[in-house]
């Protein structure tokens, strides 16, 4: 799944210090996952990682920390409001607490789950859209691991 996968490459570029695609990829594909040159390349540009300096005289890519830091944050917010998640064919219904339901649909369009094309909210109910059934089961498996993060 992509949302793993670039979780997989934050992990490897806060652990590693890597220089080039090659790198990433090989170390990808040593932790299972089997992709492309352009595929990383894509993933690169979607995380906004940037190189820096290694202090090395050479570059290594990172992940902004700031960006770190919003994604802990939306993730505080998103569980401090969730109550329970089940899917309605294309559509995944989360309960929230009274009042909390726009906080934490703000908090999931920040952490951009590609199966979600949109989030409506009311007071502690939020609808979000899917393509497909098979989608909005793939984003309550991607919602349901993030909350056993922080």
């Amino acid at each position: 799944m992509k949302a793993n996968r670039q979780d997989k490459i934050i992990e490897i570029i806060q652990q590693n210090d890597i220089e080039t695609q090659e790198e990433l990829a090989h170390l990808l594909a040593a932790a299972g996952f089997h992709v492309t040159q352009a595929t990383i390349s894509r993933d690169i540009r979607a995380l906004h990682l940037e190189k820096i300096p290694d202090g090395k005289g050479g570059s290594k890519y990172s992940y902004p920390q700031e960006k770190e830091a919003d994604r802990e944050k939306y993730l505080r917010i998103f569980k401090d409001g969730y109550s329970n998640i089940l899917q309605a064919g294309n559509i995944v219904v989360i309960k929230t607490v009274s009042g909390m339901a726009m906080a934490v649909a703000a908090a999931l369009d920040h952490m951009m789950i590609p199966e979600i094309v949109g989030c409506i909210a009311g007071d502690d109910t939020i609808m979000c859209a899917s393509k497909s059934d098979d989608d909005a089961k793939k984003a309550i498996e991607q919602i349901t691991k993030l909350l056993t993060e922080l």
